[in-house]
């Protein structure tokens, strides 16, 4: 029962775990919405993002703490946010909501994806440059040094100049992006996760055919982009019109 209680305590710190990059102007509006009403499904926003490609699309990232996404997951909060969209009306005209796992390279947003990642290549930009006049690194993850915005990244780089240090400690306060490179030792560790993860429930984490999500109710039409698997893309697509709404996106 204790071990239940801390597993339980763990899983609750990992869904409120804060964010070291926020949106701005109306993604954040959009992420102001969805992130309360993912959490009460015991999923976290990863990111939100507005893009103009072929029209307005709206993409929602979102995972487990533990970092799975499933299709079903993936339908379940599209079915919960379309509505809350509707109402808030923070989007200016027509388009289409995209609900997708980060996938395997995926944006490196919370203290935890870091700590997860490590062994792996990622590259990471700052807001601010460091002594050296350098903002953007590329290496592996050595390490993550201290708590809450005052840790540091521990970066073995592969892209350090013969003059330059190899080893950068990067302060996540200063955090703009960062994300996983796609390499073979990532897909193979993804690979094995997923391996895993099948055969501790091979019925909750299996899609077969007939279990894909179906056309919605009304205007909702959801469609599978790949079955589901842990640590692999998986986006419903929700294409909705709407009459009125906040500011325009701003290019």
């Amino acid at each position: 029962m204790d071990q239940e209680r801390k597993t339980e305590t763990a899983s609750q710190d990992l869904l409120n775990e804060p964010r070291l990059v926020v949106e701005t102007g109306v993604a954040a509006r959009v992420a102001a919405i969805v992130a309360p009403v993912l959490a009460q499904l015991g999923y976290r926003l990863v990111r939100a993002r507005l893009m103009n490609q072929n029209g307005q699309t709206l993409q929602i990232m979102a995972e487990r703490p533990e970092g799975t996404m499933t299709v079903a997951d993936c339908e379940t909060a599209s079915e919960a946010l379309s509505p809350e969209l509707d109402v808030a009306d923070p989007i200016a005209g027509e388009y289409r909501l995209e609900v997708s796992s980060p996938g395997i390279d995926r944006p490196l947003m919370r203290l935890s994806d870091f700590s997860r990642a490590v062994g792996h290549e990622a590259k990471v930009e700052l807001t601010q440059p460091l002594e050296s006049g350098r903002k953007r690194f590329r290496g592996i993850i050595q390490a993550v040094e201290g708590e809450g915005r005052d840790a540091r990244l521990v970066l073995d780089r592969n892209d350090a100049q013969a003059d330059e240090e190899k080893t950068a400690r990067l302060p996540l306060r200063d955090l703009d992006e960062a994300k996983l490179m796609l390499t073979e030792a990532l897909i193979r560790a993804s690979l094995r996760a997923a391996k895993a993860s099948e055969g501790e429930s091979e019925t909750e984490e299996a899609t077969p055919q007939d279990a894909r999500p179906r056309r919605g109710p009304g205007r909702f039409a959801h469609q599978a982009k790949q079955k589901a698997k842990p640590l692999v893309p998986a986006g419903v697509q929700t294409g909705f019109k709407k009459g009125k709404g906040g500011e325009p996106p701003r290019g």
